[in-house]
């Protein structure tokens, strides 16, 4: 969708004074031959035309921009986003997809099943080596290193991505990727035949390092290479295909399947099916065009890459817009992890990122995840009816998935994310009692359920993905490098805690220790119900300004709009700065 000429001659940086402005365009005439091709319309949806100078702007787009507008307001939306998913763009969101966060929520469930064989493979390994049999507390020890150690993996594979992504690209980073799949699958499926517990540990730290890899150069891949209206609904596509993961690992570790003492290792060896299939599929789709353009410089191959997911031969506008958003951002210079802790204006934003991610980790889901069969065995369900019951508890992630992401922008960050939190600490304690007491009533054991069931629906809703929305909205674009870097640190950091210290806290506790992710979730409740600023439809700087006071710093037009490189005066800045947010120029965050 093009924009009027003016607009596009004045988002490029270049301000007037209200006695400089040109005269306003004419409205075009209805049979008159279009920009470039195309009708003009209003930029980004429901976004205005760039206010720059006083007059005469607001009529260059002319009535026709405003009829589009409200075309696009109503029901002419619908059919454009329609128009917006091309064959090329489904195929490789799908294929990235497949082979990257799907394994990620297929690596989380895939020991579930197969834990009591594992342990006694560990077990008969270790009393054929020392002759004698593994005590219980060591072999609780190495089961713990199994789960968690996949969370360190991911911590390498988090902070290594950065200097990947920018030598191999974004679509080539993810089919190196598959190396480290293919590794991990091969070393975790033979493992059992070469009689070492040692190479499925390895395994789960080489596959840590691929999902490290994947959650970031995926949602990167996803959002350069989808126009600007559905890439909200693209970046659910990481997410959705993590619950998918989560659901299939389910599936093929049934007893019929893959379930079995001597069939556990086709679990791993499985992961190669999704990497081969991005191999294959992935090579013939383009880069991303934004990488292309920005970082290789190579226009042609760019417009190629626009063309193949736009489906449609004029992106003269796409190649300018991306060329001005360069311009725009020429002299912004990356800020690093240290020095966005010493920045004042923004150490609440920090704070409460840190506090939401460790909350997303540590408020006990993913202990659910991995102790599934153990959780529904102390509920009292039969032995051989709980990897069918296990079924339930992926089906209702991923539906609570698709419906967070359908009510997220009426609904809001605010209440979901608290929302989850508090019927989480209600679930936690219910499950607590019922687990506690049911040996006195036949049906708690069915109460249980529900409860976990509640308890991973309420996660779904609200803490299972805004936490990565809230980190893209805090900072601006110099620093957002930085808060993802130490978001992703709290986030497999905290995972690697849970999947280690779950199993002794479970020993020590019983069935009291589900209060302790209750206390977390309550915790992190409290925080964000009196901390945390709704973000919904507000520009970077309302919420900055949201946390100014709490900041104990004045909100200052000239740090937050330093990326122009001209120092103006504070009032003309607000305006600049201001339109270009309405305008959609400064939220192209890194995702």
């Amino acid at each position: 969708m093009s924009r009027s000429p003016p607009v596009a001659m004045y988002s490029r940086g270049r301000r007037c004074t209200p006695g400089q402005c040109p005269p306003a365009a004419e409205p075009p005439e209805r049979n008159a031959r279009p920009f470039r091709g195309r009708a003009p319309a209003a930029p980004r949806g429901d976004a205005r035309p760039l206010r720059t100078c006083a007059g005469g702007m607001e009529n260059a787009a002319g009535p026709e921009a405003d009829t589009l507008v409200a075309l696009e307001e109503g029901g002419g939306r619908r059919r454009a986003s329609r128009s917006n998913w091309s064959g090329s763009l489904i195929v490789a969101s799908l294929t990235g997809a497949f082979g990257s966060s799907f394994l990620y929520g297929y690596n989380l469930s895939v020991v579930n099943a197969p834990a009591a064989f594992i342990k006694k493979f560990y077990n008969e390994t270790w009393e054929r080596r020392y002759g004698f049999s593994v005590d219980e507390s060591t072999l609780t020890l190495l089961w713990s290193i199994t789960v968690s150690i996949f969370a360190i993996g991911g911590l390498v594979g988090a902070i290594i991505v950065t200097p990947i992504v920018k030598f191999f690209g974004r679509k080539c980073t993810l089919l190196f990727n598959n190396v480290f799949a293919v590794t991990a699958a091969l070393l975790m499926s033979l493992s059992l035949l070469a009689g070492s517990f040692e190479m499925l540990i390895l395994g789960r730290v080489i596959m840590g390092v691929d999902a490290g890899i994947s959650l970031s150069a995926l949602p990167m891949y996803l959002s350069e290479i989808s126009p600007k209206e559905i890439r909200g609904s693209l970046g659910q596509v990481t997410a959705i295909f993590i619950c998918i993961g989560v659901f299939t690992g389910q599936v093929l570790g049934l007893p019929e399947i893959f379930g079995q003492e001597s069939l556990w290792p086709y679990l791993f060896g499985a992961i190669t099916v999704p990497s081969l299939i991005q191999v294959v599929i992935l090579p013939f789709l383009p880069e991303s065009p934004r990488y292309l353009l920005l970082e290789k410089h190579n226009t042609s191959k760019a417009e190629r890459a626009f063309q193949t997911f736009l489906g449609k031969e004029d992106v003269s506008h796409e190649v300018e817009e991306v060329l001005a958003e360069s311009r725009v951002q020429r002299n912004t210079k990356l800020v690093s992890v240290l020095q966005l802790l010493r920045t004042r204006a923004v150490r609440w934003q920090v704070i409460t990122v840190v506090i939401t991610m460790a909350c997303y980790q540590l408020c006990g889901l993913n202990a659910i995840w991995y102790y599934t069969n153990n959780i529904f065995s102390e509920a009292g369900i039969n032995h051989k009816t709980i990897p069918y019951v296990t079924l339930s508890t992926g089906a209702v992630e991923t539906v609570a998935a698709v419906f967070s992401g359908l009510v997220i922008e009426r609904l809001g960050r605010r209440p979901l994310l608290i929302g989850g939190f508090g019927l989480m600490v209600v679930f936690f304690a219910v499950l607590t009692v019922s687990l506690t007491l049911q040996k006195t009533v036949y049906w708690l054991p069915y109460l249980s359920i529900f409860c976990i069931l509640a308890i991973i629906a309420s996660f779904c809703i609200g803490p299972g993905g805004i936490p990565f929305v809230l980190t893209g909205e805090f900072f601006q674009q110099s620093q957002r490098p930085a808060a993802f870097m130490i978001a992703g640190t709290v986030n497999w950091l905290s995972n690697f805690a849970v999947g280690l210290l779950f199993p002794f806290i479970q020993g020590g506790l019983q069935t009291y220790c589900f209060l302790v992710f209750a206390a977390v979730c309550f915790a992190g409740a409290t925080y964000l119900f009196f901390v945390l600023p709704e973000t919904k439809n507000k520009t970077f700087q309302e919420i900055s300004q949201a946390f100014a006071k709490r900041n104990k710093v004045s909100l200052e037009m000239r740090e937050m709009n330093h990326c122009s490189g001209e120092r103006k005066s504070s009032a003309e800045q607000e305006s600049n700065f201001t339109s270009s947010v309405d305008n959609g120029e400064t939220k192209k965050g890194i995702v």
